[in-house]
Formats: structure tokens, sequence, C-alpha cells
């Protein structure tokens, strides 16, 4: 699981909870109906923008934010260097029994066209559309819980502007204002504090697990071709090391060494 995630919703929530501990009697932050108008009105319009089994997959995606990013780019720069020495000295053929060390299916996919001798061009055309496939596949995840984020204020406020509303309808208590308004504004602190705390984090936390993914088949696609044209293992290795942070770059030839 990733630390900073867990760690960044748990205490966003629990300082707004001592704030409020602090700041008077917990009961009068509590309304039910705001809180279904929040959420009830952010997942039906989730719902209006996106198709069905999109939003059923929201908890798939919403694991992909809290675990550890998959993939390390060093190791795999490293891996792909012995797989270019292993072409090098016995043949690129030699890399099909190879295979089941092989964990990422691009990169199964890439070392087994090259091995059958499949056109380079075809080659790249084929992990390229299967990478673009990806991204499109996270911007969809991502746009969901970004649309939750915009959605969530917005009703925030829809529910304020109905409680103040029925409170102005009904003004023969002048004693019953302040409640009726402190109920009206519950529903804007729910929507920004999901929007804030939940969302919009998880959202950008889910950019990162994209850009990370992006990278490993970046790195893949570059190894794949530099190795089926039959580049020098160095040569691969220093193609691979220039997605890498000037940082790190030593670190990998270490390994390779």
């Amino acid at each position: 699981m990733d630390l900073a995630t867990i760690v960044g919703l748990i205490l966003s929530v629990v300082l707004i909870v001592v704030a409020i501990l602090l700041g008077g009697s917990p009961g009068a932050y509590i309304d039910i109906p705001s809180l279904m108008i929040v959420v009830g009105g952010g997942c039906a319009a989730v719902m209006t923008s996106f198709s069905l089994a999109s939003v059923l997959k929201m908890p798939t995606v919403t694991m992909i934010a809290v675990k550890n990013p998959a993939g390390d780019p060093s190791g795999l720069i490293t891996q792909m260097v012995s797989f270019a020495e292993v072409a090098r000295r016995d043949g690129i053929l030699a890399l099909e029994g190879m295979t089941d060390e092989m964990k990422d299916p691009l990169l199964i996919v890439g070392i087994k066209m090259a091995v059958d001798g499949t056109d380079p061009e075809l080659i790249e055309q084929i992990l390229e559309a299967d990478v673009e496939n990806m991204l499109t596949r996270h911007t969809n995840g991502k746009g969901m819980f970004d649309a939750f984020g915009r959605f969530a204020p917005a009703f925030g406020m829809i529910g304020t502007l109905v409680g103040l509303v029925a409170m102005l309808a009904n003004m023969s208590d002048p004693s019953a204002i302040g409640a009726g308004m402190a109920a009206a504004l519950l529903t804007t602190l729910y929507g920004a504090i999901i929007a804030n705390c939940i969302f919009l984090p998880l959202a950008d936390k889910l950019a990162l697990r994209s850009d990370a993914e992006y990278l490993i088949k970046s790195i893949i696609i570059k190894g794949v071709m530099s190795i089926q044209s039959g580049d020098n293992p160095r040569v691969v290795e220093q193609k691979l090391k220039t997605f890498l942070p000037p940082s790190v770059r030593d670190s990998v030839s270490a390994e390779a060494a």
C-alpha cells in the first residue's frame, strides 16, 4: 500500500474532525439530508457523465491510487540490458525461452514479435497502440474522480440554496433561523470536504500512477526496438537510461555491471 496516500487521506479527515471537536458540538455538523444531496447528487451526475460499466469500476480504480506503483524503471532497464546481452551472444531466438521471466504483458508481446521476425515498424505500431489505449483507460478512470470533485461542491451549493429557500419560506419563528442557516451551510461544507479531501487528491495520484506506468511502457518499447535492431547491450543501456533522472543513472550502470 502507498503510505503517502493512506496517511494523506486519513490526516486530512482527522484534522477536520479535530477542528470540529475543538470548535463546538459535533452533532451540529451532522445532517443526513445534506449528505444525501451531496453524495447522491454527485454519484448521479457521475453516472450521467460516464458509462455504468466505468462507474462500477471506481472501487478498482481507487485501489490503483492506494497501492504502490507497479514496476521499477531501474530494474526494468537492467533486465532489458540482460536480454540484449543474450540476443547479442546467442541470437534473438534465444529470448523465446526467457518469456517466463517477463512479467509485463507488453514486454512479452514485443519480444515474441521480435523473435518471430515481425517488421520493426509494425512492432512499434502495435506496442504504441497498446500504450495509447492504456492512456485512454487511465484518462477515463481519472476523469470520474475529477468529475466527482467538481460536482460535489456544486451539489453542496445546491443543497445550501434549497435549505435557504426552505428557511426563508418559514420566517414565523425567528429563533429557528440560526439553526436553519447552519443546516443549509452544511451541504457546502460536505461538498468541499468530499472534493478536496478525497476525490481531487485521488485524481492527482491516479495521474502520477499513469505517468509512472507510461514510463515503464516507454522503456519497454524503446528496449524491444533496440534489441530487435541488434544494438550493443551498452548502447541499449545508454538509450534506456535517458528515461531516468541523472541522480539514479549510475545505480543502473552498477546493477548492470
